[in-house]
């Protein structure tokens, strides 16, 4: 009866030790990165905003305009940068393709959470992008079907023209942005676009130039 008594004692204590250390653990990481435990980088900040956490009143129509029409926006150029993979030749243009996937998928997230924080419907997520060929630098079907059956040195050359197309639609999107929102994460978002997909543009008509 004593050894049993003593046996239990010592299975408690323990679990209490173990359990202090957890929390202090726990603990531990939250004052690291002194944000408390948003260390996890998507991209930039714009990756934790993701969670519908922005004030409803501090936006306007303008920056609701902007996510609706950049998350179809974004989708469609991830859906082009997709096809990089098995069919481009260029190396560079693969690398070029995943970076875009990489900076874009976790904006579309962030730009969908800002829309239900701010009570507004996020465009419904589907391949077909029909409805929005009227937006800048958006392609049509028939640019889209052509690129899904092109190969090597023939996808190389399309998917750099028609991205820095949809990049330069993108930029123009964003400026209008800067120049008419509200919304001081939604402008950020916009100004860090520019800034980005400047630099792709550049990089993908030096490509051109290099075929």
């Amino acid at each position: 009866m004593i050894t049993r008594t003593l046996t239990r004692r010592a299975a408690l204590a323990t679990a209490a030790v173990t359990s202090a250390l957890v929390l202090a653990a726990c603990g531990g990481n939250s004052d690291d990165n002194g944000e408390g435990g948003t260390g996890h980088t998507g991209h930039g900040a714009f990756a934790a905003s993701a969670t519908p956490s922005a004030p409803a009143g501090a936006h306007n129509a303008q920056d609701v305009a902007f996510a609706q029409g950049m998350i179809p926006h974004h989708q469609q150029a991830l859906q082009m940068a997709e096809l990089a993979a098995d069919r481009a030749s260029s190396a560079r243009v693969k690398d070029l393709a995943a970076r875009i996937e990489k900076a874009q998928d976790p904006e579309i997230r962030t730009l969908t959470g800002w829309l239900k924080a701010w009570g507004e419907q996020p465009p419904m997520a589907g391949m077909d992008h029909s409805g929005h060929t009227g937006m800048s630098g958006m392609m049509s079907e028939a640019d889209m079907a052509a690129l899904k059956k092109a190969t090597g040195r023939d996808f190389d050359n399309r998917f750099l023209s028609l991205m820095t197309e949809h990049h330069q639609g993108a930029v123009e999107m964003a400026t209008t942005e800067k120049r008419k929102g509200r919304s001081g994460d939604a402008k950020a978002m916009a100004d860090a676009i520019i800034t980005a997909q400047d630099a792709e543009i550049k990089e993908m008509k030096q490509l051109l130039g290099a075929k």
